[in-house]
């Protein structure tokens, strides 16, 4: 508990003021002349009449110091900050596009782009270039606002082009959730209510399920207020990915416990006790350490890169530690299962630990696998086809282990196995009971 009380702290403090695209703050001459232009953020603009608006609260002040915006391409933004031979003049010369703000509601159009661009925002005024001390400057209040063109072609698409669609998608998967809910919620709980071997894996499954759900809701919240106002709400961004931590660390806790628990029991003699899930402690401390090294890897790729995302696209070091680990773990399943399989003699319990393998490798290898996949696409989509191929895989990930665990034949033939245990029962003191 204290480790994702932590992750809530970490997730609402790092979320930068400026993650929005309507962006408020102060314009500030000394920042301006320390950095060579103050800057103010970056958008991803496409087609036409996309727009960048902005709002000054001291005109007055603004045309005293010649306040002006000035915005670069991407490519000719880090190329400026790979020069280091460029004079300050010259380092403004490379503007694309200048803004003079001498009005208290400025609009500048971005010209036609053929195919989506990202353009960085800075702020100029005549002190940036001066030598000497700023004499009594005062900071200029503003708000910034970039619309690329809704499917009307108007500029009021508060949504970058790597965000386009994500809103719609959500809308669908929870749309989906309350489909599947109406329909199945009522028999699953009745046979959650008679109990049985399985009892605790398929309320732990149903708990997992719940938390995407969570983070679903919680996403299309950011982003439905997020498409009126450009901010959204950062908080329901967080516990979105508050509860996705959860439910994975869930999902791999009790995969992972049982796998081993299998693995570790394969060569017991008792023919008298069913499938269920018991305690063992090397079982128990392998899924612990599994869960406590990515609760470690995801605060660290927070800590990282503080934007929020609805799945991260592992570019920095703690993010490829976090696929290794799930390759290393798929492997391990793996291993596990392969000993189970090859001495079973059953058929029909053959299916059911491949069916259960193939659940485990569908969830824990989609991410590495979608993530390496990612870059035939542009750079720009990757972000968004990640998210959204994750959690469809997950999403069927969890439908392979449902049906698995509530098929009828597999379950009742499966849960009078005497050759396997499962770790981390809920009761210690729970008996054994015989089902036909």
């Amino acid at each position: 508990m204290r480790l994702l009380f932590l992750h809530i702290l970490v997730c609402i403090n790092l979320v930068p003021s400026a993650t929005g695209k309507t962006i408020s703050g102060f314009f500030s001459s000394v920042a301006a002349r320390n950095t060579r232009g103050q800057y103010i953020g970056k958008f991803l603009y496409h087609g036409k009449n996309a727009l960048l608006h902005c709002r000054l609260e001291d005109i007055q002040a603004a045309v005293e110091k010649e306040a002006t915006l000035i915005l670069f391409r991407e490519h000719t933004w880090l190329n400026l900050h790979e020069s280091e031979n460029l004079s300050c003049l010259e380092h403004l010369s490379k503007a694309e596009l200048t803004i003079a703000l001498n009005q208290e509601e400025n609009n500048q159009t971005i010209p036609e782009l053929h195919f989506p661009q990202t353009w960085y925002v800075s702020y100029v005024d005549h002190h940036t270039c001066e030598k000497g001390d700023i004499i009594a400057s005062d900071a200029i209040q503003f708000e910034i606002m970039m619309f690329n063109p809704d499917a009307a072609g108007n500029p009021l698409d508060h949504f970058s082009a790597e965000e386009t669609g994500l809103q719609g998608f959500y809308f669908l998967l929870l749309l989906a959730y309350f489909v599947a809910t109406c329909i199945y919620a009522q028999p699953l709980w009745q046979t959650m209510q008679k109990g049985g071997p399985m009892h605790t894996v398929l309320k732990v499954l149903s708990t997992a399920l719940l938390l995407q759900a969570g983070a679903a809701l919680f996403n299309y919240i950011h982003l439905s207020r997020y498409a009126k106002d450009g901010i959204g709400i950062s908080i329901m961004g967080s516990f979105a990915e508050l509860f996705d931590m959860v439910s994975q660390i869930q999902m791999l806790y009790m995969l992972l416990s049982l796998c081993m628990g299998w693995t570790l029991g394969k060569n017991r003699k008792s023919q008298s006790k069913p499938l269920q899930w018991d305690s063992t402690p090397t079982s128990t401390g392998i899924a612990l350490a599994a869960v406590i090294t990515q609760g470690i890897l995801l605060l660290w790729e927070q800590f990282e890169d503080a934007d929020h995302h609805g799945y991260h696209a592992h570019r920095s070091m703690a993010g490829l530690l976090l696929i290794g680990l799930r390759v290393s773990l798929s492997m391990l399943f793996a291993s596990s299962l392969y000993q189970i399989i090859t001495v079973e003699r059953s058929a029909l319990k053959r299916d059911f630990y491949l069916s259960f393998a193939k659940g485990c490798f569908l969830w824990f290898l989609c991410h590495p696998t979608i993530v390496a996949l990612s870059v035939v696409f542009n750079e720009y989509q990757r972000e968004k086809i990640i998210t959204i191929a994750v959690i469809l895989c997950q999403s069927i990930s969890v439908v392979v282990l449902y049906r698995l665990f509530l098929s009828r034949s597999l379950y009742w033939e499966v849960s009078s196995l005497s050759s396997v245990t499962l770790p981390l029962t809920m009761s210690s003191g729970h008996k054994s009971r015989y089902y036909s």
